[in-house]
């Protein structure tokens, strides 16, 4: 008897209830229902178990956003193994320290392409295979996998084997936090952890099987394989795949159009290049939305509104981070309540608490870090005491972000404990200061940063990319700080520039944003960030 705690579970129940509804396609290549799916998941999930994968082998996973990795992705798991899906654009040196870090029995890419990730696994002394899906007449899909040998020849692993039944505390996922402030740390999530997180965002969404999105975000990240992904296939909607295996700002609304989406999720760099596009080539006409989500970094109330009046849907920020299993806290939908500009919403299917240092919960409208707990939650990094003692006090979940409830209950988040900017004792937001910059309708992103000062501990410093075709320089961007912020909060210096860094889920880290621009001043004042 399948169990409907573990995320296996759901989706049996899914398949077998939406069995002829759409579940996965590719614009050009595929269409396929959440029966076909689930057939080529247990098929693929019993050539992994021949093969001699099983019940806690972790089995690394790296490729574009593929109808492969969603297979692939579901076998793993299917089989009671982890999957550990990684960024294809990895160089050899990181592959090798997340094969090793994961500790990956087994390395699944597509048959093209990702050659670092093959010479890391190849190096460690990891086995590889390739995977395939061919087929389409009826229910002729098949997966292939194929694995290199010395000799080049590739054997095909075609025999079956028999599927245990999963249980809720298998351990299904295995991510690392983006390491904002150390070196990266595992998560291990488990069946019920996704299970619960998949309800969590399918109930807030109020997800059915006539919902239908496009896929944007990296699959290899929990934004978008949890909430873009999982939650859909789990509440019986479809999902589209771009054809490029990636985001495309310029197929990205036929494909909606053409698929009938009724919603998307992404980051706001994404939705700002969504935004640029319609207003430098807008469409004739935009699908009818339910509702567009906004997660993984604040979204600037300036952005939400030009979203809301471009595309006529409500915008919802949603807060989450891996070790919740994505969700966390979220704006309602109209029909359930306001949603607020600035704020990221209301705790989702959790406990959530603002805690002092002494772990005290704080009234509204005052700040402390923001704490959870739910079956949603990890039980720990792996292999890292440390951080777990500091991450798990007092009954509760650490997030190491400040935040604090307004009188309504939503929650507003001021920023990482250590990305604050200390300023001779003023805590500055520097969320707040981004708001402030992106309010300006010729700034096209924005980013505040803290630097060392001798005199007050940290200065704020700022670095700004110009809409296309405006001038803005320095002198501009004071003068909207100076109107909107206290002085104490305005940037001592402005970098003009046309690019920021990033991380490879398209969030920009103030960290990296720091170093990247002190870097360019003076050698000697790049700050040294430990853990």
């Amino acid at each position: 008897m399948e169990n409907i705690q573990s995320l296996t579970g759901l989706l049996k129940k899914t398949a077998a209830e939406f069995s002829d509804r759409r579940a996965l396609s590719v614009p050009g290549k595929f269409d396929l229902t959440h029966s076909q799916l689930q057939k080529i998941v247990d098929h693929a999930a019993s050539l992994l178990a021949a093969s001699g994968i099983g019940y806690g082998d972790v089995v690394a996973l790296t490729f574009p956003n593929t109808v492969e990795f969603v297979v692939m992705f579901l076998a793993v798991i299917r089989c009671r193994a982890v999957a550990a899906p990684l960024n294809p654009a990895y160089t050899a040196e990181e592959f090798e320290f997340y094969l090793s870090d994961s500790e990956s029995k087994l390395l699944i890419a597509p048959t093209e392409g990702i050659e670092p990730a093959k010479a890391a696994a190849s190096k460690l002394g990891i086995p590889h295979v390739t995977a395939t899906l061919s087929g389409g007449d009826g229910d002729g899909f098949r997966i292939a996998l194929s694995s290199s040998t010395n000799n080049e020849s590739s054997a095909k692993l075609d025999s079956a084997a028999k599927l245990a039944v999963n249980d809720t505390f298998d351990v299904a996922l295995f991510l690392h936090t983006s390491g904002t402030t150390s070196r990266p740390k595992g998560v291990p999530l488990t069946q019920l952890n996704l299970a619960s997180s998949v309800q969590n965002i399918k109930s807030v969404y109020k997800l059915t099987e006539s919902d239908s999105t496009v896929i944007v975000l990296p699959l290899f990240h929990v934004h978008g394989l949890i909430a873009g992904l999982l939650s859909s296939l789990v509440a019986g909607a479809a999902v589209t795949l771009p054809a490029a295996g990636r985001f495309s700002a310029s197929t990205f609304w036929s494909d909606m159009s053409s698929y009938s989406a009724t919603w998307y999720t992404a980051v706001p760099t994404i939705h700002q290049i969504i935004l640029d596009r319609h207003v430098s080539k807008p469409q004739e006409a935009y699908p009818k939305l339910r509702f567009i989500r906004s997660c993984s970094a604040s979204l600037a109330p300036s952005i939400l509104a030009r979203l809301e009046e471009s595309f006529g849907a409500p915008v919802l920020e949603a807060y989450a981070m891996t070790e919740a299993s994505h969700l966390m806290a979220s704006n309602p939908l109209p029909e359930s309540g306001p949603h607020k500009a600035g704020s990221v919403g209301k705790p989702v299917g959790q406990e959530m608490a603002i805690l002092d240092q002494n772990g005290s919960a704080q009234l509204p409208g005052v700040s402390g870090e923001v704490c959870i707990r739910g079956p949603n939650v990890t039980k720990g990094y792996k292999n890292n005491p440390e951080a777990n003692k500091g991450a798990f006090q007092f009954g509760w979940f650490h997030t190491g972000d400040v935040g604090f409830f307004d009188e309504d209950g939503y929650l507003h988040l001021v920023g990482r404990i250590k990305e604050l900017i200390n300023h001779g004792g003023e805590k500055i937001s520097p969320i707040e200061v981004d708001a402030v910059l992106l309010s300006h309708p010729d700034i096209a992103q924005a980013v505040a940063f803290g630097v060392p000062d001798d005199k007050y501990g940290e200065e704020i410093n700022c670095a700004v990319i110009p809409r296309e075709g405006s001038e803005v320089d320095e002198a501009e961007v004071l003068r909207i700080c100076k109107k909107n912020l206290a002085t104490f909060k305005v940037p001592k210096k402005v970098f003009i520039t046309d690019s920021l860094p990033k991380t490879a889920t398209g969030k920009i880290q103030r960290r990296i944003v720091a170093e990247h621009f002190l870097a360019q001043i003076s050698t000697a004042k790049v700050p040294k960030f430990g853990a």
